[in-house]
């Protein structure tokens, strides 16, 4: 059996198709446990009115993601946990799928697969996955912050399975971080155990470029960067894991990016350093000389070639 938890806040706009691509799974032995995060709108009625008895609605104070899921993961009854946040979907052998990857990889404690995205429009495009160390259509991700460090994320929250005891191992999902909280999750779980991952794209990231792009004007970046604080920790004690530095140089590029965007010159210049200072290589440097020109020539050149 599978416990499927679902975060929800404010979609009731699309809970109910969320809820449907689980019900039309060719694996059926599971649970969906809604944690509805203080919603304000009517998505807990949009949950109600989808009859199946393994539906089961937890409700708590806004409390935000890493909390709602915290939950899922206490209230789940079993000992394989699915996540699907509330307006993303499964393809109908999702959790086929991952069900096959335990039984055959009965090493691993986390189970991924592929994911593509879907516009508002129903336009799709597929995630990019470099470096696997396997040619089969499935194994074991020995490498996965070298993969994680030059791809789309090969983890992704509605496009993972992880044994409930692994997941409570780590602390489950870290309270109180904004923005990164998924990924500082996977890689506490990757220096501790092994992942299945399959090349099946069964997972769909469904946005509204409208909404996204909005979100990421809105979006700041946390004053104490408490994700690196903890990766560097997880750096300290495993300083042998391929690609863990460079997987660290990529979160401040990231921030960097985020600093850019919000015309925070001195401050996207010290990220570029921190990050150049894990993993010093010729992107890096040349994104640094660029970010030394005057800004709103940078940001003409980052526009023309992004």
């Amino acid at each position: 059996m599978i416990s499927v938890v679902i975060p929800l806040y404010n979609k009731e706009k699309q809970i109910a198709n969320t809820l449907h691509s689980v019900l039309r799974q060719t694996f059926q032995n599971f649970e969906i446990v809604v944690v509805d995060d203080g919603s304000t709108d009517n998505s807990v009625q949009e949950v109600e009115k989808v009859n199946d008895i393994r539906i089961r609605i937890v409700h708590q104070k806004n409390a935000g993601v890493s909390a709602a899921r915290n939950k899922g993961i206490e209230e789940a009854k079993y000992d394989l946990i699915a996540f699907l946040d509330a307006d993303d979907k499964w393809k109908a052998e999702y959790l086929e799928t991952q069900y096959y990857l335990f039984q055959k990889y009965s090493q691993c404690s986390v189970y991924a697969c592929g994911y593509e995205f879907s516009d508002s429009n129903g336009n799709v495009s597929g995630t990019i996955i470099r470096k696997l160390p396997f040619q089969e259509k499935d194994g074991v991700l020995t490498n996965y912050f070298e993969v994680a460090s030059c791809s789309h994320p090969p983890i992704w929250t509605s496009a993972v399975m992880v044994k409930k005891d692994a997941i409570q191992a780590v602390g489950g999902f870290p309270v109180g971080i904004k923005s990164g909280e998924d990924l500082l999750t996977w890689a506490r779980l990757a220096v501790l155990y092994k992942i299945a991952y399959s090349k099946h794209s069964l997972a769909v990231f469904i946005f509204d470029p409208l909404i996204f792009t909005q979100d990421q004007k809105e979006r700041r970046p946390e004053q104490k960067d408490k994700v690196a604080i903890e990766l560097k920790k997880i750096y300290l004690c495993h300083k042998n894991i391929k690609g863990l530095k460079s997987y660290i140089s990529l979160w401040h590029k990231m921030r960097t990016h985020i600093f850019i965007d919000k015309h925070c010159r001195i401050k996207a210049l010290k990220e570029c350093l921190k990050s150049i200072s894990w993993s010093i290589n010729k992107k890096n440097i040349a994104f640094l000389l660029l970010l030394l020109l005057p800004f709103s020539f940078f940001k003409y050149i980052m526009n023309k070639f992004s």
